[in-house]
């Protein structure tokens, strides 16, 4: 598994999007800023850079075509950046000009950046993690990140970023889902999750149904796809119950039947032909389910 990007081989491909969506004024100001920093890299010119980035260039959303999709792929594997907009992609490729001989020197003058960046520069910093250099070295920085409450700075870290379910231990990595489920993140677009399942896991997030039913609330529908391996540890009755709620969490709960090896899930599931039936063509999944939801939500 490749986790260490080359610092050139994403500067080139950064450079390559950028120079294919930026104005004429807002590249002259990059290619000014640049030659600065290679000449003489100066901490402080480098954070006036960063923090001055939205006066040239515009938050304009990056639709990516299938080959730049590609070759982010190639460049680190769940590397996703079509989901940024182009200022975000303007300071990370900034970042990645960060110097990274050293490792205590980079991990101070990132720790620096970190602690005085606004919304915004926090959104780039944590969205940059797969690209940075001494990645190991920002799981600490990465924990602190998680405990915000702010959506926009949870989302850059957990939502299609490959770093965490790459370089967070197991009890961070489950907090992490427990508590974007907490706050009703679209589950979906968590890179690799279905790779990082655990039994504790699905307790916590069982035990956090039962607070949320005890209390008349809805459970996020997403949540049973961390539950549906291990039915047989006696979950199938929250299951039950679940088929037997609103449609998309019945949609869910059969989904989480047709992950299951354990009889009683495949029984309840043949009740259900449409259902299952939907399932076996793909046209329900979790990341339909997960949509729908998100949809809904913002309704």
């Amino acid at each position: 598994m490749k986790y260490q990007v080359n610092s050139s081989e994403a500067t080139a491909f950064l450079r390559k999007i950028i120079e294919e969506r930026v104005d004429e004024k807002g590249l002259e100001w990059i290619n000014l800023q640049e030659t600065t920093l290679r000449d003489n890299f100066q901490l402080r010119s480098f954070y006036l850079t960063f923090s001055t980035a939205p006066r040239f260039i515009k938050k304009n959303s990056l639709s990516f075509t299938k080959e730049e999709r590609i070759r982010a792929e190639k460049l680190r594997r769940g590397f996703q950046p079509q989901h940024w907009d182009l200022l975000q992609c303007v300071r990370t490729y900034f970042l990645v000009m960060l110097p990274g001989d050293e490792e205590e020197n980079f991990i101070k003058n990132i720790t620096r950046l970190f602690e005085t960046a606004d919304l915004d520069e926090q959104v780039a910093m944590y969205g940059a993690l797969p690209l940075l250099t001494f990645p190991t070295a920002l799981i600490t920085r990465t924990r602190e990140g998680l405990r915000t409450n702010i959506t926009d700075v949870f989302d850059a870290i957990v939502l299609d970023n490959p770093y965490p379910a790459d370089f967070l231990g197991q009890d961070a990595w489950n907090q992490m889902l427990l508590k974007a489920v907490f706050m009703q993140r679209p589950l979906y677009r968590i890179y690799n999750a279905d790779e990082r399942v655990n039994p504790e896991l699905a307790k916590m997030l069982v035990d956090f149904a039962h607070e949320r039913w005890a209390a008349s609330r809805d459970v996020l529908p997403e949540l049973w796809r961390f539950i549906a391996p291990y039915l047989e540890d006696g979950y199938f009755s929250d299951i039950k119950k679940v088929v037997k709620g609103k449609p998309l969490e019945k949609q869910a709960g059969l989904l989480a039947c047709n992950m299951s090896a354990k009889p009683e899930a495949q029984q309840l599931l043949n009740k259900y032909p449409e259902v299952k039936e939907d399932i076996g063509s793909g046209r329900l999944n979790w990341e339909t389910i997960g949509k729908e939801n998100e949809t809904k939500q913002k309704v």
